[in-house]
């Protein structure tokens, strides 16, 4: 988290670094315009100060920026609340992150969802998702509530069949490949995928693995136009400056129209289907 923290302080300090150079000024010059001490304006550049929303909004007024004020001031808001470290996330397990997504999905109209090699949490059977979360528990070393947090992972899906809420789920076709449980397990999850092709204001693509690579190739989700949210193996990283989520929408779209849809996604589910019933004794 620290060192993340003072990476974000300091893309931050080289950002306004750049405005107050393009307006051809000295850091002294603007400390004295600001009625700041002197080593203010070099303490903030480097990172080793965190300015404040009135700091920025000073700096601006002086560099003759102020059409970069509400990205410089979402950049600022979301400095520490945008990494989170899972051990904080997960600190009392897993139960209380999921309450936090019915929540923040039940504020949500439009959903953009893309996985490279699991099934999206929203999709979820019970049986997978019970593998999902052990498997998280395990690795991150937190308090075991499985079944709790299964729990409220199937209450989230009942987002899916309330109005004025769209979904738009794209998965990488190694997401039907990906063993989660056992072969049970995955033929309940893949019959699951099946029935969402048809559901109603829910889109399911699916990128084929031979598809070309175009983008960077990692999960996130997409709430409405305001924030995107990516798992990474130590912090869940919520991302709210404009110019970034416009482009995990770039992203998002270059991979939505790779992906196969109705009857094209179902032939590739029917074929994970019938590899995992053909060495399954399950029938």
């Amino acid at each position: 988290m620290t060192s993340s923290l003072n990476k974000a302080k300091e893309a931050l300090g080289a950002r306004l670094r750049e405005l107050r150079l393009d307006a051809g000024m000295t850091g002294t010059e603007l400390a004295r315009r600001a009625g700041w001490h002197q080593t203010k304006v070099s303490k903030i550049e480097y990172g080793k100060t965190k300015p404040t929303d009135d700091d920025i909004r000073v700096w601006c007024v002086h560099t003759g920026a102020p059409s970069q004020l509400p990205d410089l001031i979402a950049t600022l808001r979301n400095i520490e609340a945008a990494w989170l470290e899972w051990r904080r996330v997960l600190g009392t397990g897993t139960k209380r992150r999921q309450q936090a997504s019915i929540k923040l999905e039940a504020e949500t109209e439009v959903m953009r969802v893309y996985h490279p090699f699991l099934i999206p949490g929203l999709l979820q059977t019970a049986e997978y998702a019970e593998g999902v979360l052990r498997s998280v528990v395990e690795f991150q070393q937190v308090p075991d509530d499985v079944d709790e947090g299964v729990s409220k992972r199937m209450e989230r899906q009942q987002i899916l069949y309330r109005r004025n809420h769209r979904f738009h789920f794209v998965i990488a076709e190694q997401a039907l490949s990906t063993t989660v449980g056992n072969d049970r397990t995955m033929i309940g999850q893949l019959d699951r995928i099946l029935a969402v092709v048809g559901m109603p204001r829910v889109a399911l693509g699916i990128v084929p693995a031979e598809a070309p690579c175009r983008v960077p190739m990692t999960n996130f989700t997409i709430f409405d136009n305001r924030m995107a949210m990516v798992e990474t193996v130590t912090a869940e990283l919520t991302v709210t400056q404009p110019r970034e989520i416009a482009q995990y929408a770039r992203a998002f779209d270059v991979l939505a129209k790779q992906a196969l849809t109705g009857e094209a996604a179902r032939h590739l589910i029917l074929a994970a289907l019938d590899k995992r019933r053909g060495r399954s004794n399950f029938h």
